[in-house]
């Protein structure tokens, strides 16, 4: 059975993106659908498994891993200003208004802003991948969203920490919470100043088969580990490895030698489990909730963090850009969403309505990048 559904993903993602662009959408618009058609919600063909969710948390982590190589280090200490007014902007705005939403339909006080926390949420795996078939990975906007992303996680984690502490039932401190990011950004530090350089020229000489390759993974995969040990999301942990290894001689040759590691399976199977998650059952009475919620998810980050933008010199056509490479919650959210299930701030009816609208945002982004960028998509 597996070898099956390895088999109908592949395909299918194969085939979807092939007719995604001669739409003339990005690839990466198809592959997201055909996950939902092909999956629980409506086909059946395929379904979430334990071996299908690893392979597909490795196929976002080596996502975000050939970012941070393609993320010029020096661009993004320059845009360190306009990064911090998106992330900032991208949060205030949608945390008022999920805790407006949420005061409107009844929520207690920490169920809304547990909402407000959850739509404040981003994920910028599926923006990169638009990005990048739109050539514009290493832009200006693209080094801005990749470095909003990462303050986004920090700033949300801490405040989900900080609800939670307050809120929740079980006792969270505080300040092991920061501390603990503060040694895990310590340690990335380190990794991108000298750390990777010394790991990759101990490892890259070995006499064995693709020894550059390898060590560039284990860069990789030491940096999520330690992330998500530290209370980091792990995609941040492959982003800073990115960036260390961009920083080597060796970043050409682990660049292209990983790519047709990554693009051959893992990451389809990563962009077809976003869809695993979409359920239709029980939605017939909350459609309305759905609808305004789907808009307050999408026109709340778009607009502040394309406040951010504008405020920090970026023209209007570039800040909503970087407003819509925002917008997807993406897995981040989803980890959130389960969190506030099992520790009491999200009610057990809400919880598929929430699921469907971080998918929507994923599934818009591209749409909207595209929109913005349209000039760019010609190679």
């Amino acid at each position: 059975m597996f070898f099956f559904t390895i088999l109908i993903i592949l395909l299918a993602t194969k085939l979807a993106g092939d007719l995604s662009v001669r739409l003339g959408q990005p690839a990466v618009v198809g592959k997201l659908i055909i996950g939902v058609i092909i999956g629980p919600a409506m086909l059946g063909w395929v379904e979430s498994t334990e071996i299908i969710d690893e392979l597909s948390e490795i196929g976002v982590l080596l996502l975000m891993f050939m970012a941070g190589m393609e993320t010029d280090l020096d661009d993004l200490k320059r845009s360190f200003k306009s990064s911090t007014a998106v992330a900032v902007g991208g949060i205030v705005l949608p945390f008022a208004g999920g805790y407006l939403v949420g005061a409107s339909i009844g929520m207690e006080t920490s169920h809304a802003i547990f909402l407000g926390l959850l739509l404040s949420a981003t994920s910028v795996s599926i923006s990169v991948q638009s990005l990048k078939e739109l050539n514009m990975l290493g832009s200006r906007e693209s080094t801005t969203i990749l470095g909003a992303a990462i303050l986004d996680d920090i700033l949300v984690v801490v405040l989900l920490a900080f609800a939670m502490s307050i809120f929740g039932s079980e006792d969270v401190n505080l300040a092991l919470v920061i501390g603990k990011k503060f040694v895990f950004f310590l340690i990335a530090g380190l990794m991108i100043w000298k750390g990777a350089k010394w790991m990759m020229k101990w490892l890259a000489p070995l006499r064995v088969t693709e020894s550059v390759i390898s060590a560039g993974l284990i860069v990789c995969f030491l940096l999520a580990f330690l992330a998500e040990e530290f209370g980091v999301a792990g995609i941040i942990g492959a982003f800073a490895a990115g960036l260390a290894i961009s920083q080597t001689s060796f970043k050409k040759e682990v660049e292209h030698k990983l790519e047709p590691i990554a693009y051959a399976i893992f990451v389809p199977v990563f962009f077809v489990s976003v869809g695993f998650s979409v359920t239709f059952e029980g939605l017939s009475d909350q459609l309305g909730l759905l609808a305004v919620l789907s808009v307050v998810a999408i026109v709340t980050k778009l607009v502040g963090a394309g406040l951010g933008a504008r405020m920090t010199g970026f023209s209007t056509r570039s800040s909503v850009g970087i407003g819509s490479g925002m917008v997807s919650r993406g897995e981040v959210a989803l980890i959130i969403a389960t969190i506030g299930l099992e520790s009491g701030l999200l009610m057990k009816e809400y919880f598929t309505v929430l699921i469907i609208v971080v998918i929507l945002t994923t599934l818009i982004t591209p749409f909207l990048l595209k929109m913005i960028f349209r000039e760019h998509s010609k190679t």
